[in-house]
């Protein structure tokens, strides 16, 4: 890690806007190419090495530790150096990236660089400098609009109380200083607690001789520092002398030389950081090789229990989800320092931090295993905070809070089951911000956490991605007007919202054939389930089986109908055509699987047709093992799997791993719809699953309650599907190809969070979204 200074610092502003009139692919050039790579080549290097601005603030509190040897000089004569060399025009010392919001911060840092100066005598003219700018934007320090430093309250108190010790007089009126103090004495007499008492901890600089030095001990870590916090370190090293402390102090400035940053050490979460940020906007393909190193690097520091993960909650639940979304063995018990109590007990609790709930909240949604009711405790009391600290959140003016805000928001509305990948993207990229600027006792920066290269990179490749997904979007329209399928007045158009299934899943360019061939299917599997539903009578539906069953008929002889003929030769000619292509990616044909595929959907659904005509009613279990096939996921999911890249052996297909897979997102699917269309299908005179269950209950069944029980039912599978996904050991269906049943498993919850299937103003929203909508950064 390399600290940049305040004199090397940029302010880069980038706002992101949209607009669906817009070209994005238009005068794409050399000079486009050439960005695009060294914007890459940019953040590869980031990856190795994580830069974090310095603070002034901190620093200030190291240069003031006296020496062990002699108390009349500083034990780190370069951060004093620092100090006289850094200060800025206006005689101030504060955030690397100036701010109007960050006053406060600035006033802080101010005033600790000028006790610095004061506590060994040097500087007279910075000092002078520096009380002018205190003097004259004082008033910030109770403006409330202002970003404020945790404790400030207490330590800018706690500096000017220092100052009168110091004998230095500060330009303050007499009842300023009075309105501080009860400030702080209001902060220092709150109700006692383990969290508070953490905070006063972490705040002791500013507490100074009135300080518990001993309590203040308890929080020492093994790497000797007081909550990796350099200014809490020298302040109980200039209190209390301690070797622990020394050597953190002394090992921070033989890295750093001459100044520290606000936190130390920061390595395993920026590093986390910038992995998050480039797959959720949606460019980490271009960075496999520094993915790989993030992931195996933090789960060696996972397995040796390193302190920078387990004592900080953000940290710790960053790398839990990162690291079991990518399919590394790691336990839940290690979030269970952070159950409820023990989060209100600590300083993170104490500070109510929005970003750490955050964190444990999606972290917590990553159950995979029927024991982890840990994790169901956590995800239960996170989110009723988060939904507290939201409603009770007026509109904020300033970016900061909007942008925590925003956090929470969307971690509540978009849970990880039901977000997909291009959805997930554009919402990133649209929300990113490039100046992230974080606030603990002073404000700090890292090029890992926000930078313009992340954005450039991800919008660039976000509106070439959709520049492809238009033209096969063209070529599906084209598709389906040679295949006369819009002929078929029973059949739902539903193209665009079968195409936005796999262009929002099935991202990367270059996986073309699996999002023509999902998309095909799903626009066939929704003509087949009309017509077995209101389009054909029951000899057309037996005459289209026994067509696909024979193949290879001359059509305008051997159909009944003209409905028939269309579907027939539609589904004959798309499974020939997926069976040819399969050969360059499979190295064989594929066709005779394909075929049996449509053959199980095909008998499934007349069944279901039979059990209408014959007011059958079949028990909950016969409904099942014919309804989990019957809701036509089979055409879809599994040739695609042929086109996502490894090769598929007959083993594999037809393995009781690739079975369970598809039985459990088929499944819930099946459910899904079924409670969705409930009330429709009951009015129609058919059965369904819940109907079903409320026939064979033993005793009289509400609606709610069977709702209830198939939505934990629907819950159980997709907890089973998702570890079936990211098993490593005993599992013999290549990761790629499991992704693809947990991607429809998403579908399958977006499509029926509100409304039943393809009915919802906000699906027509997404594929705009996804498909014809592009980005624009107004300045870069």
């Amino acid at each position: 890690m390399s600290l940049f200074h305040p004199h090397s610092c940029s302010n880069p502003f980038i706002s992101v806007s949209t607009d669906s009139g817009a070209n994005p692919t238009a005068d794409t050039n050399s000079s486009n190419d050439l960005c695009f790579k060294d914007s890459k080549q940019r953040i590869k290097k980031m990856f190795n090495q994580i830069e974090l601005s310095v603070s002034s603030y901190d620093t200030a509190w190291v240069a003031m530790v006296p020496s062990p040897t002699s108390h009349c000089n500083p034990c780190f004569p370069a951060c004093l150096n620092w100090l006289l060399d850094n200060q800025l025009p206006n005689g101030s010392w504060g955030p690397c990236r100036p701010h109007p919001l960050l006053i406060k911060d600035t006033l802080s840092s101010t005033l600790a660089c000028v006790l610095a100066l004061r506590r060994w005598g040097v500087g007279e003219e910075h000092m002078t400098k520096g009380l002018r700018f205190i003097e004259s934007h004082f008033c910030s320090a109770s403006d409330e609009s202002q970003l404020t430093p945790i404790g400030f309250d207490i330590i800018f108190s706690g500096m000017v109380e220092y100052a009168r010790d110091l004998n230095l007089n500060l330009p303050l009126r007499s009842t300023d200083i009075d309105v501080l103090f009860h400030k702080r004495d209001l902060q220092l007499r709150r109700e006692n607690s383990k969290g508070r008492e953490a905070y006063l901890a972490y705040v002791s600089e500013g507490i100074g001789k009135h300080q518990d030095w001993e309590m203040v001990m308890k929080y020492q870590r093994k790497n000797g520092s007081l909550f990796n916090s350099p200014s809490a370190t020298a302040a109980t090293l200039s209190h209390l002398p301690n070797s622990g402390c020394l050597h953190y102090l002394t090992a921070l400035l033989d890295k750093f030389e001459n100044a520290v940053p606000t936190l130390h050490p920061f390595h395993v979460f920026p590093r986390l950081c910038m992995l998050e940020t480039v797959e959720s906007l949606g460019i980490g393909q271009h960075f496999r090789e520094e993915i790989t190193s993030v992931l195996d690097e933090t789960y060696r520091c996972w397995l040796q229990g390193e302190e920078e993960i387990f004592l900080d909650l953000p940290t710790c639940a960053l790398a839990f989800r990162t690291l079991r979304v990518n399919g590394y063995d790691v336990s839940s018990e290690a979030l269970a320092g952070f159950a409820e109590e023990h989060f209100f007990n600590s300083l993170g609790g104490y500070l109510k931090d929005l970003d750490a709930v955050v964190e444990l909240f999606r972290a917590s949604q990553m159950i995979i295993h029927p024991n982890e009711q840990l994790l169901e405790k956590h995800i239960s009391w996170t989110s009723h905070f988060l939904k507290q600290e939201l409603s009770n959140t007026s509109k904020c003016a300033y970016k900061h809070k909007q942008n925590i805000m925003q956090k929470v928001n969307d971690a509540l509305e978009f849970p990880h089951y039901a977000s997909l990948e291009r959805l997930v993207y554009r919402r990133n990229i649209v929300n990113y911000d490039v100046d992230d600027i974080r606030m603990l006792k002073s404000s700090y920066s890292s090029l890992s956490i926000g930078n313009k290269d992340f954005l450039r990179l991800a919008v660039e490749d976000f509106n070439a991605c959709q520049s492809i997904y238009r033209e096969e979007l063209k070529q599906l329209e084209r598709w389906v007007q040679e295949k006369r399928l819009d002929k078929l007045k029973f059949a739902r158009q539903k193209l665009a919202y079968c195409y936005f299934s796999a262009a929002a899943t099935l991202c990367p360019p270059e996986l073309s054939d699996a999002r023509l061939t999902w998309a095909k299917n799903g626009v066939l599997t929704t003509v087949v389930d009309d017509f077995f539903d209101v389009g054909g009578s029951e000899d057309e539906l037996l005459n289209l089986i026994q067509l696909v069953e024979k193949q290879d008929l001359d059509v305008s002889i051997d159909c009944c109908s003209e409905e028939v003929e269309i579907i027939y030769s539609a589904l004959d000619n798309t499974i020939s055509e997926i069976g040819e292509k399969a050969i360059a990616w499979q190295g064989r044909n594929i066709k005779t699987h394909v075929s049996e595929i449509w053959l199980d959907l095909l008998r499934s659904m007349l069944q279901e047709a039979q059990w209408s005509k014959e007011k059958a009613v079949p028990t909950v279990d016969e409904y099942m093992r014919n309804g989990y096939i019957s809701f036509a996921l089979g055409p879809i999911i599994l040739p695609a799997l042929y086109f996502v890249g490894p090769r598929l052996s007959e083993a594999v297909v037809k393995s009781g791993e690739y079975s369970l897979l598809f039985r459990h997102v088929s499944t819930c699917g099946r459910l899904l719809n079924d409670i969705h269309s409930f009330k429709r299908e009951s009015m129609e005179g058919k059965l369904n699953a819940v109907s079903l269950h409320i026939i064979h209950g033993t005793n009289s069944v509400a609606e709610d309650h069977v709702n209830q029980e198939l939505k934990h039912l629907i819950e159980e599978r997709r907890r089973e599907l998702h570890r079936l996904v990211l098993q490593k050991n005993d599992s013999i269906v290549p990761r790629q190809c499991k992704e693809l049943f947990w991607k429809m498993s998403k579908v399958l919850h977006l499509f029926y969070m509100k409304d039943d299937g393809f009915t919802s103003h906000e699906m027509a929203n997404a594929v705009n979204a996804v498909i014809h909508e592009p980005i624009l950064v107004d300045q870069l």
